[in-house]
């Protein structure tokens, strides 16, 4: 008999999960990479207990492995999470996201008259504090925080 507890979640053969979610972001999370529309398999778990953010979500993807867009574009919904990438039922990789220093088309900027806001063109932001969680716009240098964007 297995002494290991029981995995409240089922193991992958092959792809990516996402640990450390705040409970309260999983689902966002899951909007933001697309997930709901994938034909790869999702177990998505919320409100498991957590030493590091109290309650938290998993997510885990068979047969997926991210992009760095796609990591960049999850930093920002909630950075310091965990990606595992599993082959053959193993972690072979472990990844903690970070918010990097320039966000490219995944946040709206807050200011209406900024130049993003009225013509068809990519945004582009500047992380000026990482600790603070603070973006300027590359236009218009409007800081914002990056927990209150919108994004794109």
């Amino acid at each position: 008999m297995d002494n290991k507890k029981e995995r409240l979640v089922a193991a992958i053969e092959n792809g990516t999960v996402i640990d450390h979610i705040p409970a309260e972001k999983t689902y966002q999370v899951a909007m933001l990479l697309g997930l709901f529309e994938t034909t790869s398999q999702v177990t998505i778990g919320i409100n498991f207990a957590s030493t590091k953010v109290g309650k938290k979500g998993i997510i885990k993807v068979s047969d997926k492995f991210f992009t760095n867009d796609e990591i960049s574009r999850l930093s920002v919904v909630a950075p310091k999470v965990i990606l595992n990438i599993i082959h053959d039922y193993e972690v072979v990789e472990k990844k903690t996201v970070d918010t990097p220093d320039e966000l490219r088309g995944i946040v709206k900027c807050n200011n209406p008259v900024c130049i993003t806001n009225n013509e068809p063109m990519q945004t582009v932001f500047h992380v000026v504090d990482k600790e603070k969680g603070i973006c300027k716009c590359h236009y218009c240098d409007k800081e914002q925080y990056i927990s209150n964007v919108k994004l794109v």
